[in-house]
């Protein structure tokens, strides 16, 4: 089938999923000790969407992300040192430990960053692809965004300005059913957020968002109608936050059976399925237990990295400038 991913390419987001849940649950780990500053918002049981949707992008493909960006930062390439050593706020962070969990940003692998504003990467994506449709490099932004942020009136701007201006993006809605603590149900009037696209005169698809093939397969097909000039799409890909919110959410208010019914759907169990009768379990397990491996090092290595001299690179840069 067209723009299907290859065994390897497969193989290649099961890993990189196992890789984010291990830094979601380090992280997780870390802030109950009091070691991380502010709460973490994590995304474990949906990097489905993330990985499989930066695994078809091109090197000068650029993505923004949100305040639950992890999987869009290890999908697109980032080092993951440099990200662990970020949130921790440490020099050799991929923003010289300046820009926190939320924030981070890596401009040579296309990553413009992450923000704690809820739709703010809607129109941050739709004035890059204004840019790359200004420069005429063939190159496509990516916009990933919640279901909460859909309900925001910059939303309907951004799409409505990129359908008219045929602007080479694909706006991504993670639907994970709650914004903050609450269930879409009460936010929407309408269950399928993606039908808003055809009132842009654009094309919508819903997509099992924690089935990494069928993730791949259709931002592909989006990703290619925009490199070909065609205009935006939008794909709501159906998936489910296992944990709250943030680290600093009590709970409460999803129910265990509504849990237990998508930790069923996990998309690390989905792929792990899928691929068993491809590569073999043992197979499967020996790419888990390594990638487990590199994210223990990854944290021992960022933690014991030092902090930056802020005050000082400040003021001295601050006073270069002067004279």
């Amino acid at each position: 089938m067209r723009n299907s991913p290859s065994i390897d390419e497969q193989v290649e987001m099961y890993r990189k999923m196992i890789v984010v849940r291990r830094l979601e649950e380090g992280l997780g780990l870390l802030h109950k000790e009091g070691r991380t500053r502010g709460p973490i918002h994590r995304c474990d049981g949906q990097e489905g969407v993330g990985i499989a949707a930066t695994a078809v992008l091109a090197a000068g493909d650029k993505v923004t992300t949100t305040h639950r960006g992890h999987a869009h930062y290890i999908g697109k390439g980032m080092d993951l040192r440099a990200v662990i050593a970020e949130i921790f706020g440490r020099e050799t962070g991929a923003c010289g430990g300046r820009a926190g969990h939320m924030l981070i940003a890596d401009a040579e692998k296309g990553v413009m960053g992450g923000n704690a504003i809820v739709g703010g990467s809607i129109p941050a994506a739709t004035g890059m692809a204004l840019s790359l449709q200004v420069l005429g490099k063939g190159d496509v932004a990516v916009c990933f965004f919640g279901d909460g942020a859909a309900q925001t009136g910059i939303c309907h701007e951004s799409m409505n300005m990129a359908a008219l201006w045929k602007l080479p993006v694909v706006f991504i809605l993670e639907h994970n059913m709650y914004g903050l603590t609450v269930p879409s149900s009460v936010q929407s009037p309408v269950k399928d957020l993606a039908i808003r696209a055809a009132g842009y005169g654009i094309p919508g698809e819903i997509v099992d968002g924690n089935d990494t093939v069928a993730v791949y397969r259709a931002v592909g097909e989006m990703v290619e109608r925009a490199r070909r000039g065609e205009g935006p799409g939008m794909i709501e890909a159906k998936t489910y936050r296992l944990e709250g919110f943030s680290t600093s959410d009590m709970g409460g208010y999803q129910s265990a059976e509504e849990v237990a019914g998508w930790k069923a759907r996990d998309p690390i169990t989905v792929a792990f399925n899928a691929l068993k009768a491809e590569i073999g379990e043992e197979k499967l397990r020996e790419i888990d237990e390594a990638a487990t491996a590199e994210v223990k090092a990854a944290f021992q290595q960022a933690l014991a990295d030092p902090y930056p001299a802020f005050e000082i690179h400040a003021w001295s840069g601050a006073y270069s400038e002067m004279n």
